[in-house]
């Protein structure tokens, strides 16, 4: 028989700022939700309960109906796509812990490619960032447990744990001919969203790691701290790596660059899915010419700022292109400490461009790599390498870490000379219309 006492709830949805893309508004409570029309398919729920029964009854080892239960869940929601799931008591935790900004781990997001456990990205400043590894690295094992065949919440707890222990990830990188190990040693994971730096007098850097719920207020922040040194000739958006988060956090971080228009809009079954976000005229940088690097990494809300800014032709787009993640998941508690991540609708550049399993396409394809010196020029030996030499006027360190950055990363330096060559022409332009003026 089917049990009476299985834990079947009424789903109660709530907004959660979690770390995925996510609608600012609740959903309607299911039983406010208009029925299909259908009445309940008697002939499944009859095989369902027979299923039931016969695990019961005939299963090697016995199986209570709580545990039956969460797993016919997980199943149910495991097969509509990757990042809808069952969340039980210990995963939602997790989830609310990480909500808040810290919990215990690696630092890495992951997603199933192919049916594959996959890094999208490495946080910034985290044990697997400092690891070395990457996004799209393949994750075959962690510690000794195959991932073949584990959804991606078993996946996030097995990763997850106390602060000081360590875990061994089996990794397979794209161009390499076997598998590799890497012991990580799990922290406090505290996620800084926004950073920003002077890449060279008057430009500017603006590090968006994910999207939290304060991010925009940090945009506007760091914006007015790199203006304390200066008039802003161009700006870096470095979108790299950045896994998402919350939706308004991504419409507040492009409301920062935009005047007017449409930012993204969404559409699902029911009518609180189908919103639109368009910037307000109050706007931090509205004029500053920029720059949005993107790679395979950059995913769900960094593709909305990405794509917003360029169908706005507010920047130029630069890198490679983007995951694809174009929809949007809800957190619908099932009482007290269980919960459903439920996808719920798709997003849509001002465009009317879904991402979903697209990306964003750049405006410049660079792919990522470090510049080499074909005649070994750096071997050479000048004036300003000798110690004790005669400083000249307006000398600076040439081996400051930030140079070092630039040739390290070759995606950004592009993007620091597309500034400045924009930047040039804007000045040329200018002279020019001076010129003409005074002939006349």
């Amino acid at each position: 028989m089917f049990p009476t006492n299985a834990p079947l709830r009424h789903l109660k949805a709530v907004l959660l700022p979690v770390a995925l893309l996510t609608l600012p508004l609740p959903l309607q409570a299911a039983s406010d939700v208009e029925p299909a029309g259908d009445d309940l398919p008697v002939a499944e729920i009859q095989a369902f309960a027979e299923v039931f029964e016969r695990i019961k009854r005939a299963y090697v080892e016995e199986v209570d109906d709580a545990t039956l239960m969460r797993n016919a869940m997980r199943g149910m929601l495991s097969e509509l796509d990757p990042h809808s799931t069952y969340l039980d008591a210990d995963a939602y935790r997790s989830l609310q812990e990480s909500t808040q900004g810290e919990f215990g781990g690696v630092g890495i997001e992951v997603g199933k490619r192919d049916g594959q456990l996959t890094v999208i990205t490495p946080i910034d400043d985290t044990p697997a960032s400092r690891a070395g590894l990457q996004a799209q690295d393949i994750i075959l094992r962690i510690d000794d447990t195959p991932t073949e065949g584990m959804s991606l919440q078993e996946a996030v707890d097995l990763m997850r744990g106390d602060p000081g222990t360590e875990i061994r990830l089996t990794i397979m990188r794209e161009g390499e001919n076997a598998p590799r190990e890497v012991a990580i040693e799990r922290e406090i994971i505290r996620t800084e969203s926004v950073k920003q730096e002077l890449l060279a007098p008057g430009y500017g850097y603006l590090r968006v790691s994910q999207f939290q719920t304060r991010t925009g207020e940090q945009v506007v922040d760091a914006l007015e701290t790199l203006r304390d040194e200066g008039p802003l000739k161009g700006l870096v958006l470095d979108l790299r790596n950045n896994p998402g988060g919350v939706l308004q956090a991504a419409v507040d971080v492009a409301d920062a660059f935009l005047e007017r228009g449409l930012v993204v809009y969404t559409e699902g079954r029911l009518p609180d899915s189908a919103m639109r976000f368009s910037a307000r005229r109050d706007t931090a940088a509205p004029d500053v010419p920029l720059v949005i690097l993107i790679n395979g990494g950059s995913a769900s809300a960094a593709e909305i700022v990405a794509g917003a800014l360029q169908d706005q032709r507010r920047g130029v787009v630069m890198g490679t292109e983007s995951f694809g993640k174009g929809s949007v998941q809800q957190i619908m508690p099932l009482g007290e400490d269980e919960a459903l991540k439920l996808t719920t609708a798709r997003y849509f550049t001002p465009s009317g461009r879904s991402i979903q399993a697209l990306g964003i396409e750049p405006d410049v394809q660079v792919v990522r790599g470090r510049l080499e010196v074909a005649d070994n020029t750096s071997l050479r030996v000048r004036e300003a390498d000798l110690e004790g030499h005669l400083a000249g006027n307006g000398e600076k360190d040439a081996r400051s870490e930030l140079s070092e950055r630039l040739r390290d990363d070759y995606q950004l330096g592009e993007a620091l000379n597309l500034l400045k060559a924009l930047n040039v022409l804007g000045e040329r332009g200018a002279a020019a219309t001076v010129e003409s003026s005074d002939d006349g």
